[in-house]
């Protein structure tokens, strides 16, 4: 039962629950927290014990070893309770509901490193007026790092969107719509007139996969894993939370110091070679990136800054009305409703966070998708919910692009 013994990041196992708690008293809280101290227990939402307040939907997987201590004490200190996910493993298995796909790669399943890795070279072969790549360094266990620049070929620099996916290793959803993206754009560039405007005018760079690494591991080794894979001799734990990393109120709050911890901050900003690599690129590329999106799931909600602090952004209203008019694009086509907001106040408080960062260092249009579900299948979202959550997601993306062209600043 010794709290060090935590590996975050366990194998999910035949049985395990996911368990939607309801806390209204302090007592809950502290209850949530010493469950955490004292059992192996993998939060979802929100993303770790020190986030959970009162009144938060707080959603965690627990192993089917510790299933009969859970529902105990559940039942004894009347804590209102669902059970989201009767047994992960199931869910794990159910994600590919997709039907066989005749190629290694398919945009409407969850592909492997591998085959993203294939595709990504092949890719960025099609159309050399359209794409290109560049390397911008090699991860903790030394994959490249490989970013898509989509845009018409031009002499003269253009203002540039920057969009990651897979920060956090477990949400899949994520570089699935990375690469639904490119090809979206590839294909419609020339018949989608707001495409066509897009990719004339402005340069949009595409990192299909920023936690390499840890995502590889999710398919190899634990599928919930979540952050990066680097090691520290003198501590048994591996990885830290890339999204906690940043340099912006660096793990001050909604962070862990504890490198055991999955929203672990790093042993300094940048600590991440990940992070350092991404931070670099745009540093170097600052005075042409307007725009900077990344894609996490789950919860459906399109965020902005800032997350570090309660203090409303600069530009908070204009974030707000974009933000709201991008939802209202997503929600035209399936009639799914996102909330938008600042983190902080929407969601819960998180120090370190890529956005944040991104809009300190002067890129004003800075948003962070969580994507679908509000939690039926969380991380495991099934393969037939790729590509509808990919099209009302490109609605809402080619909403804030449409906008950033029109008043680039």
């Amino acid at each position: 039962w010794c709290a060090s013994a935590l590996t975050s990041g366990f194998v999910a196992g035949e049985g395990d629950k996911v368990f939607r708690l309801k806390p209204v008293l302090d007592e809950h809280v502290t209850l949530i927290k010493d469950l955490a101290k004292n059992i192996e227990v993998d939060f979802w939402s929100p993303e770790g014990a020190e986030l959970v307040t009162i009144d938060m939907d707080v959603d965690i997987h627990v192993p089917a070893q510790y299933l009969n201590i859970v529902f105990t004490i559940l039942d004894q200190n009347d804590m209102e309770h669902d059970v989201l996910i009767e047994d992960v493993q199931v869910a794990v298995d159910g994600q590919a509901d997709g039907g066989p796909t005749p190629r290694a790669h398919s945009y409407t399943k969850y592909n492997n490193w591998n085959d993203i890795q294939s595709w990504i070279a092949s890719i960025s072969s099609s159309n050399p007026n359209l794409i290109s790549k560049q390397v911008i360094g090699n991860t903790y266990e030394g994959r490249p790092m490989t970013l898509l620049k989509l845009g018409k070929k031009s002499s003269s620099s253009k203002p540039a969107i920057f969009m990651d996916c897979g920060i956090h290793a477990r949400e899949w959803i994520s570089p699935a719509f990375c690469q639904w993206f490119v090809k979206e754009a590839l294909s419609t560039y020339g018949s989608d007139a707001q495409m066509t405007s897009l990719l004339n005018q402005m340069d949009v760079y595409v990192l299909p996969v920023f936690n390499i690494d840890g995502y590889d591991y999710t398919h190899k080794g634990s599928r919930m894993w979540r952050k990066t894979r680097s090691r520290k001799s003198g501590s048994s734990c591996i990885g830290a939370d890339p999204n906690r990393n940043f340099n912006a109120g660096w793990c001050t709050l909604g962070a862990s110091s504890n490198p055991c911890s999955d929203t672990f901050c790093g042993y300094s900003p940048e600590s991440e070679i990940e992070v350092k690599n991404v931070a670099n690129f745009i540093r170097r590329n600052k005075a042409i990136i307007k725009a900077y999106i990344t894609i996490h799931s789950y919860s459906q909600l399109l965020l902005f800054p800032y997350s570090y602090t309660y203090d409303l952004a600069q530009h908070h209203s204009e974030l707000m009305q974009v933000a709201q008019g991008a939802s209202a694009a997503l929600r035209s086509l399936y009639g799914t409703r996102y909330t938008s907001g600042p983190g902080a106040t929407t969601i819960y408080p998180a120090a370190g966070g890529s956005d944040d960062w991104a809009y300190d260092l002067g890129v004003k249009y800075s948003y962070t998708f969580e994507l679908r579900d509000t939690g039926r299948y969380g991380f495991l979202l099934p393969e037939s919910q790729i590509k509808p959550t990919c099209e009302e997601t490109m609605l809402a993306v080619k909403y804030i692009a449409a906008y950033v062209r029109k008043n680039i600043y």
